[in-house]
């Protein structure tokens, strides 16, 4: 299984960033083997609109099943939802902790009413 994590940094020891479309970055764990790939989320965070959407579509084309991440808004969620993926809100702390906070299901998983795009 591939889970993508939105993150302030390249490394599981960054700081989950709470936003999904205009997140810094998205950490892709490979489970099968045990490692991460970073990629920077530029296009989608520098994007005049549809930033959730481009990323969406990047967590879709990158194999990952699940999303982990503080929040996502209506449009990524429905793009991600049409994709197959997974949501998980709520993450917080470094990446490698809310890794461990999903496997240990104290995520909350997305639906499209908590699909706000934040408080």
């Amino acid at each position: 299984m591939k889970i993508a994590v939105t993150a302030q940094g390249p490394t599981p020891d960054s700081s989950v960033d709470q936003r999904f479309g205009r997140a810094y970055w998205l950490l892709f764990y490979d489970e099968a083997a045990q490692s991460w790939e970073p990629l920077e989320n530029s296009a989608a965070r520098n994007a005049v609109q549809g930033a959730g959407i481009q990323a969406a579509q990047i967590v879709a084309e990158r194999g990952a099943s699940v999303l982990i991440t503080g929040v996502t808004g209506p449009k990524a969620y429905q793009a991600l939802h049409a994709a197959g993926v997974r949501i998980m809100h709520g993450a917080s702390g470094t990446v490698a902790e809310t890794l461990r906070a999903f496997h240990d299901d104290k995520l909350r998983e997305a639906d499209a009413d908590s699909a706000t795009g934040g408080p």
